[in-house]
């Protein structure tokens, strides 16, 4: 029998390490192991860039998850020539002698057969990559919490932040970070109920936002209100049947922090409470109500373009999300 013309390629789907990775795909093994799945070319590139930013360019520690393995069939890495060439900068650092990397730094990488890929990966379609990467080490969750708030309030412009409260929707959860992100958030909460953040279904929907913004899971709800109205944070509760319109919002340039409730059952009487504002959003068409994920796409860009357009927050003002290590998954949290 012919050997494989590489001798470390990995092309046995039944090896063990084959089957670890894929068991990923559960929330117990993402637990046990403190590690998750990142398929497809923009979550491997935003693992690539925040290991290149740690080791390369020595910029110290990042909040961000941290690449552990990376597993690629060559011919679909050839279709994407900007990650190949992040793939190139990192072996450049692993096998250069002259740089000493501690062991955290030691990523394993190996070639993979379309069929190992296809068995390691959680989406329908292989797109021929997978990264596997550590979930950001747990930390005292309100006190970091509390100093990422502290952070963001010194920032220029003025703090977006949104929070999931018992959300369910893996698509849902995933988009929402995702325009998060765009929107310039500082952060995602996540309070206990909600769907584990780094379920496969949820990374893939955020297309590579998780390697951007610090996620908190585990919050309550009364306690992530407290520490933002301590750092001078209005709370807006997106609530189809709240008093307010979103464009008649008191202070809408002012920090903010949106409280998003779950699909079907919206935000609890006791969650609408906690809010200055319940903050409806009006439907002009026949529609009885919008999906969650939109609704908090309006809600977020309504804040952001109104910070980002008020004379406190020049256009050019930094963006930059503060440096601060994210807890991992809330082991109470629901997955997919």
């Amino acid at each position: 029998m012919s050997q494989p013309l590489d001798p470390e390629l990995v092309d046995n789907p039944r090896s063990d390490r084959v089957r670890r990775v894929a068991g990923l795909a559960s929330r117990s093994a993402r637990t046990k192991q403190g590690l998750f799945l990142a398929e497809g070319p923009q979550p491997v590139r935003e693992a690539l860039t925040v290991w290149l930013r740690q080791w390369e360019q020595e910029q110290g520690e990042q909040p961000f998850p941290a690449l552990d393995a990376l597993f690629f069939d060559p011919v679909a890495l050839e279709k994407h020539p900007d990650v190949l060439a992040l793939l190139d900068r990192v072996r450049g650092v692993l096998f250069n002698p002259e740089i000493k990397l501690p062991s955290q730094a030691r990523i394993f990488l190996r070639e993979a057969t379309p069929e190992v890929l296809r068995v390691m990966g959680d989406a329908e379609t292989s797109q021929g990559m997978l990264a596997v990467c550590r979930i950001p080490a747990r930390v005292s969750k309100l006190e970091a919490l509390d100093a990422l708030l502290e952070q963001l309030s010194q920032r220029e412009s003025p703090a977006l932040i949104a929070s999931m409260l018992r959300l369910q929707d893996p698509g849902n959860a995933g988009t929402i970070i995702r325009t998060a992100d765009a929107a310039g958030a500082g952060a995602i909460i996540l309070s206990p109920g909600t769907v584990d953040p780094w379920s496969p279904k949820v990374v893939r929907a955020a297309a590579g936002s998780h390697f951007h913004l610090p996620l908190f899971t585990g919050i309550e709800a009364s306690d992530l209100v407290d520490a933002a109205r301590a750092r001078g944070f209005q709370v807006l509760a997106a609530d189809g049947r709240g008093e307010t319109s979103l464009p008649e919002v008191q202070r809408p340039a002012a920090p903010t922090l949106w409280l998003l409730g779950h699909e079907a059952h919206g935000l609890t009487h006791a969650e609408r409470e906690l809010a200055d504002q319940r903050v409806s959003i009006p439907l002009f068409g026949a529609a009885e109500s919008l999906n969650v994920a939109t609704a908090a796409t309006v809600c977020m860009y309504s804040t952001a373009m109104a910070q980002h357009e008020s004379p406190a927050a020049p256009a050019a003002a930094s963006a930059e999300t503060p440096v601060l290590a994210a807890p991992e998954a809330d082991p109470s949290s629901t997955d997919s």
